[in-house]
């Protein structure tokens, strides 16, 4: 599946539009790391827990969104972008979307 940002693929011309397409995620590290990541907050640096967990559901959200383009007949997904937004304390939400299409 191919995956752009922009609306348009250089060189590829869109033969049909499929429509929205999305996947989405709620991720929340364990106590442990919650308690990591506190400690971090007080002297700085990267919270590796967190970061491990937004690189994880970004991954969960594309490929749950390819999973829906694949399954509307598309071959590439054009204008992909990702929110994420905090639900409780140690957790977040990761939402991809973008519109399927056909590209020749």
């Amino acid at each position: 599946m191919l995956i752009l940002t922009t609306e348009t693929f250089p060189g590829k011309e869109i033969i049909e539009v499929k429509g929205l397409v999305k996947g989405g995620t709620v991720r929340c590290k364990h106590i442990g790391k919650d308690i990591g990541a506190s400690f971090k907050n007080l002297v700085g640096g990267e919270m590796t827990g967190y970061t491990e967990m937004l690189t994880e559901a970004r991954q969960i959200a594309i490929g749950r969104m390819v999973d829906d383009a694949t399954a509307k007949g598309a071959n590439a997904i054009v204008a992909m972008r990702l929110m994420s937004s905090s639900i409780t304390p140690g957790s977040c939400e990761m939402v991809a979307y973008g519109t399927a299409v056909v590209i020749e």
